[in-house]
């Protein structure tokens, strides 16, 4: 059964809309956490891949965590994700995502890139649930047609483990952190090295500066008694 539903530019990571499962007794914050570090790191991929520095992300992915599998599907710089129960047939996944990737294309997609503030399509959450609804059981003629079509090579999807791309997650959060530290430690050598600089000039230019200065003090008060 699916459980949880988000929608992301990939560029970004910026979340677009959003379906929760309408039990409020399961807590879905840290799956939720998780996919958004997945949403981040298909945009780094992305990004590498637009500057050629990488691969493009793989346009369908599932990912295992836990008790349940995460599903994606890439399709116009948007991502379509939904979590479902380790039980719940990969072909009825994917069919749901490509259902919710057609209606969201065609309500939505000339606009995805415009937008700048989070869940700025939240009203999709509508057309989720009905979906959904539809996919909850896996036994209804509908679903069993679905379960006997082609789909799209599912079988070819390839399935990894969520904690592969966290821990990567935190080995680039590390590198980014470690290359900001360096970058301020930097700033503060370099601000260090001017005022070393700085005081070297002043300690070999201070007595030429007190002896001219001694030199016109006593050359003015020469000059004011003789003139008295």
């Amino acid at each position: 059964m699916v459980k949880l539903t988000m929608i992301a530019r990939v560029l970004d990571g910026l979340p677009l809309a959003e379906g929760l499962d309408t039990d409020a007794s399961l807590d879905l914050e840290y799956y939720k956490q998780q996919a958004k570090t997945l949403f981040k790191k298909l945009g780094q991929n992305s990004s590498s891949h637009a500057s050629g520095a990488g691969g493009a992300p793989p346009s369908r992915m599932s990912y295992e965590s836990g008790e349940y599998f995460m599903h994606y599907v890439i399709e116009s710089g948007v991502c379509y994700l939904t979590l479902c129960e380790r039980n719940y047939p990969k072909k009825l996944a994917y069919s749901y995502l490509e259902e919710l990737q057609r209606e969201f294309a065609d309500k939505h997609g000339m606009n995805v890139d415009s937008v700048a503030r989070p869940y700025a399509f939240i009203k999709f959450d509508t057309f989720i649930q009905k979906t959904k609804k539809l996919y909850s059981d896996q036994r209804t003629q509908r679903n069993l047609e679905k379960l006997n079509e082609d789909l799209h090579d599912i079988q070819s999807i390839m399935t990894r483990n969520i904690n592969d791309v966290l821990e990567q997650g935190e080995r680039l959060d590390r590198v980014e952190n470690m290359s900001g530290n360096l970058a301020m430690e930097s700033k503060k050598y370099a601000k260090k090295a001017k005022d070393l600089s700085r005081q070297a000039l002043i300690q070999k230019y201070m007595p030429v500066i007190v002896l001219v200065g001694l030199f016109i003090c006593v050359y003015g008060f020469r000059r004011f008694f003789a003139a008295a």
